[in-house]
């Protein structure tokens, strides 16, 4: 188990306090974010979110290990992951919306995230080995959950990374849940981290509540990868709230769960009292983290209510290469042409 929190001080690693500083700096943005869009989910802002809270750690942590070409793989719950990466908080805000993802048109290197399962692994692969193929040095990082891990789209993106080497880190957020379905329901191996063996790569387990960890896990497995060396690696978190605001978990969890209190800790609170025990923050450090934060925010949701509705039109926008005639009533028909 890869871990820092516990085990190691930060001279210990090789991160100074700026870095540190900066981690818990995204972690308290993504988590006034969650905690933001929860609530206008709740009033009727937008129709469905997915939240993230206990997952900070590990996604800002692997954000901070990319390299500014390093090609990003999302899921729908990668938020802080897109928010550490430099995403504005608009753009996912307007997504949910039902407005086009990139509204900002920033240039990060940033596939769509998806929303079906697994879906974005053998994806990640294809343009892992496109950059192969077209002697690039960046690597990939595709992020998904522990459900992914049971869909065939799983298992084919770790054959083909295998078999063609393909520069690619595969990290697994395992939360403990597949929506209802608990980890041990879902595969009998002991761990995620080991079905990289059966297709020739290796894989690593990090404690994903810790963002030195993290980072220092994913750059590790980042190197490997731009060798030509796929790495799955496992971060071990937990989901504290529910698989999306449509869900009631307390059908089918309690609030007890069977894990250390490493993995059901908050991982920002978890985070701030190591540095604070280390004189590297303060309270002051917090409290300007959020009041930014939520500052940001009030931005980031004026700028998503700014965006115009699409014209009804526009439901036919790439959908045919010339229009025809039936196409052309139709639209005279949506707008009262007609």
């Amino acid at each position: 188990m890869h871990r820092v929190i516990g085990e190691r001080d930060l001279e210990a690693t090789q991160f100074d306090a700026d870095d540190a500083r900066d981690l818990l700096r995204d972690m308290i943005r993504a988590r006034r974010f969650d905690e933001r869009a929860v609530a206008l989910q709740r009033r009727g802002w937008m129709s469905g979110y997915p939240p993230f809270a206990g997952q900070e750690a590990t996604q800002v942590g692997t954000a901070h290990a990319l390299a500014a070409d390093d090609w990003l793989f999302p899921t729908y719950r990668s938020n802080a992951m897109q928010i550490a990466r430099g995403v504005p908080m608009s753009d996912l805000l307007a997504f949910r919306r039902g407005h086009p993802e990139f509204n900002s048109d920033h240039d990060l290197p940033i596939f769509p995230q998806a929303v079906p399962i697994a879906t974005q692994l053998p994806h990640a692969v294809g343009a892992g080995m496109a950059a192969d193929h077209q002697d690039e040095d960046h690597a990939i990082v595709c992020d998904f959950g522990d459900g992914a891990t049971s869909e065939g789209d799983f298992h084919e993106a770790m054959n083909f990374a295998g078999v063609f080497d393909a520069p690619v880190v595969f990290l697994c957020e395992n939360n403990g849940w597949a929506i209802s379905l608990p980890r041990e329901r879902q595969t009998a191996s002991p761990s995620i981290a080991e079905k990289a063996e059966a297709y020739g790569f290796e894989g690593a387990q990090v404690d994903g509540m810790d963002p030195l960890a993290v980072r220092e896990a994913v750059e590790i497995a980042l190197d490997r990868a731009r060798d030509g060396e796929p790495v799955l690696v496992e971060s071990l978190t937990y989901r504290r709230g529910a698989h999306t605001t449509s869900d009631d978990p307390s059908r089918y969890r309690d609030d007890d769960p069977d894990l250390p209190a490493w993995r059901t800790s908050d991982p920002v609170e978890r985070f701030t009292e190591y540095l604070t025990d280390r004189d590297v923050i303060d309270e002051t450090f917090v409290e300007q983290c959020e009041e930014d934060a939520d500052d940001e925010l009030a931005d980031a949701v004026e700028t998503a209510e700014a965006i115009p509705d699409p014209a009804s039109d526009e439901l036919f926008e790439h959908v045919y290469a010339e229009p025809t005639p039936e196409l052309e009533r139709q639209r005279a028909s949506i707008a009262g042409d007609d």
